[in-house]
């Protein structure tokens, strides 16, 4: 009797620990790619990427078509990283990474 209750529990056990390991996804930060330089961003991402809801400074026409993703601007901006070879590509610190028309 002990082995059949020791056999249902583990039969029972296992599915549900397969299912919970194929649930799981990576995180957006994880999966965010990092560019060197603006224009290896702008070969993917032609208007630059930015945080929703940013809004360009400039004095002229603003770029509002850009990618809006705070995983992909996060990964690309801020200082130098000498390990990873990136750069800040937001030089003008208005919440869009190489925006271009």
């Amino acid at each position: 009797m002990k082995i059949r209750l020791a056999a249902a529990i583990a039969a029972v056990a296992l599915p549900a620990s397969l299912l919970t390991a194929t649930v799981q996804t990576p995180s957006a930060d994880a999966a965010a790619r990092h560019f060197k330089s603006c224009a290896a961003l702008n070969k993917v991402y032609h208007h630059g990427v930015g945080m929703p809801g940013a809004k360009d400074h400039t004095s002229g026409k603003r770029v509002t078509n850009f990618k809006k993703s705070a995983a992909l601007y996060k990964a690309n901006n801020g200082p130098r990283n000498p390990r990873t070879g990136e750069y800040d590509l937001d030089r003008d610190n208005d919440k869009i990474a190489c925006e271009k028309r």
